[in-house]
């Protein structure tokens, strides 16, 4: 059994890295961390120009038409770096929700937009109960003359200033669970429309509050059937979460072997602190993390690329291990480090900022632990699990 890369996938692996290392070091993350957008025009060019963009669209959109194993490589190489900026809002969850409807008007209009860099996107689903139940919901939608009136606040946007489309999750007004839910595509400009941005831990991921007051779209703004938002949004947090997990994987490898560089040099009692067995039990636990985290990573990645029964399982399963085990790895580089470590000037803590955002993004390890087990263990007769 073969579980490695193969040749077009590695040969795809060493372009990124290099890329990535040549156009984003730490000084351009450190002056886009500084940006209230944290985007570099001309780098979502060439992000265009190699086709990552579109790299899970089809070809018959602008797209690559590669798979989610491909893009789990891509957005592995971009942990490494921490690269700021909308790829994960745009390329990812927005891409991902519009290909789910790739025949409303509004997907066709956008999905070549996104493939050629001359739109970004993102998704605002989540509000103030901070719940990624269908009744955290709350933002409702009803229909007048003029098309389709929304009205809600969303949290914790991901990417939203800067924008070109909103895609928002709405309810209908009265209706309740599951059903009567929506997403719309709402243009950045439209009337009602208010972005307020948040300060957040991560700035290499900029988000905002979204305020929708009456803000009218067309009726052909829906993604698909009324009434079918809810299952796009599940399929959508699957891929979402795999995603993150990936970008951790790249976060956790850099953290190890930065830390494992910095134990072979940083001398203590005349002797390099990676001799004392504290702090090589440190390094192995945390390489131990950081390849059982990417094997439920790649694994995980290959099921949502199959379309395998068990890929929520699989997304559930990698995002509870990996959202708890990669922050614990980042946490280690800064001890292993030491006073340095928890400095400014040292890259460590953008390292681990980015581990936290993730590790809460989709849900937590306790929320995907939850889902694991009513997956496996689904309540029986209505009743309460003990």
């Amino acid at each position: 059994m073969d579980f490695g890369l193969d040749e077009d996938q590695e040969l795809l692996r060493q372009s990124a890295r290099a890329f990535l290392e040549g156009e984003y070091g730490m000084a351009v993350v450190r002056r886009l961390m500084e940006e209230d957008e944290a985007h570099a025009p001309e780098l979502w060019a060439r992000l265009a120009e190699l086709g990552w963009l579109g790299l899970i669209l089809p070809e018959s959109v602008g797209g690559v038409g590669l798979d989610f194993v491909d893009l789990a490589i891509v957005l592995e190489e971009m942990g490494r770096v921490v690269m700021p900026g909308p790829f994960f809002s745009t390329a990812v969850c927005a891409a991902s929700v519009l290909l789910d409807a790739p025949d409303s008007e509004a997907a066709v209009s956008a999905l070549p937009a996104i493939a050629a860099g001359k739109c970004r996107a993102t998704i605002a689903c989540l509000e103030a109960a901070g719940r990624l139940e269908a009744d955290g919901i709350e933002a409702t939608w009803r229909k007048a003359p003029e098309g389709i009136v929304l009205d809600g606040v969303k949290v914790f946007v991901p990417d939203a200033l800067g924008a070109d489309l909103i895609l928002v999750a709405a309810r209908a007004e009265g209706s309740h669970g599951e059903a009567g839910i929506d997403l719309f595509v709402v243009p950045a400009g439209a009337t009602g429309l208010t972005l307020v941005p948040l300060r957040t831990m991560d700035q290499t991921r900029k988000q905002a509050e979204v305020r929708l007051e009456h803000v009218v779209v067309d009726v052909t703004a829906r993604l698909g059937d009324e009434g079918s938002g809810w299952p796009r949004l599940q399929r959508l947090a699957d891929r979402a979460r795999v995603a993150l997990c990936a970008e951790s994987c790249g976060v956790a490898t850099r953290v190890l072997e930065m830390s494992v560089e910095y134990a072979k040099v940083r001398e203590q009692f005349g002797k390099p602190i990676g001799s004392f067995q504290a702090i090589q039990h440190k390094c192995a636990n945390m390489m131990v993390k950081v390849e059982s985290g990417r094997s439920a990573v790649w694994y995980a990645a290959w099921a949502l690329a199959n379309e395998a029964e068990d890929a929520p399982l699989a997304a559930a399963m990698a995002k509870a291990y990996c959202s708890e085990a990669f922050r614990e790895v980042a946490a280690e580089g800064i001890q292993i480090h030491g006073g340095i470590g928890f400095t400014w000037e040292h890259d460590m803590h953008i390292y681990f900022k980015r581990a936290k955002s993730s590790e809460v993004s989709f849900g937590d390890s306790v929320w995907n632990r939850e889902r694991v087990a009513q997956t496996i263990l689904p309540p029986v007769g209505g009743g309460d699990s003990e």
